[in-house]
């Protein structure tokens, strides 16, 4: 069973979905594609979705809270990502992007081995279920607009602007 719980943040209540081995799912409870992901999730791991706790909701609170806090910069709760390869493989690579940095989607794809895939990269940023610990809001434009974030682009400048906070790198004050 995938078990889900509400989790308030300072960006607006999240949806996070656990099951035995770690958390697969913490998404905004507003994003359109939430349905979708539900039942991705139902099917890639063949079962049901309750409301309930997990043991890993504990973790994931004070994780968050951290987080939030500017506090903690990586995240340590066990991750659940089920997907085609190339979208593990896509999210794996946002993992790799540091605390308080971007990397465009062109470099994202250049990282990956994939130049010729950007639209696919792209696409595969936009499935990921587990926002913020699955940094895809690190993602920008080869331009550096904001583009592509589930969560909706204010709460993607608000995570950058966060995180460029608490990495010691300057931030433009005038965004807060």
């Amino acid at each position: 069973m995938i078990s889900i719980t509400h989790i308030e943040t300072e960006l607006g209540a999240m949806i996070a979905g656990a099951v035995e081995e770690g958390i697969c799912l913490l998404e905004f409870s507003d994003r359109r594609m939430l349905s979708t992901e539900y039942k991705d999730l139902s099917r890639y791991l063949k079962t049901n979705i309750e409301e309930g706790e997990s043991t890993h909701f504990q973790a994931l609170r004070i994780q968050l809270e951290e987080y939030f806090k500017g506090l903690r910069k990586d995240f340590s709760v066990p991750l659940v990502t089920p997907g085609t390869p190339f979208q593990q493989a896509v999210w794996k690579e946002l993992m790799s992007i540091p605390f308080g940095t971007t990397r465009s989607y062109l470099e994202q794809a250049i990282a990956l081995g994939k130049t010729e895939s950007i639209r696919a990269v792209a696409n595969a940023n936009g499935m990921n279920r587990i926002s913020i610990i699955i940094p895809c809001h690190r993602v920008i434009g080869s331009d550096g607009s904001l583009t592509g974030y589930g969560g909706g682009l204010k709460r993607k400048r608000w995570l950058l602007d966060h995180e460029k906070k608490f990495s010691g790198q300057a931030v433009d004050l005038s965004l807060f």
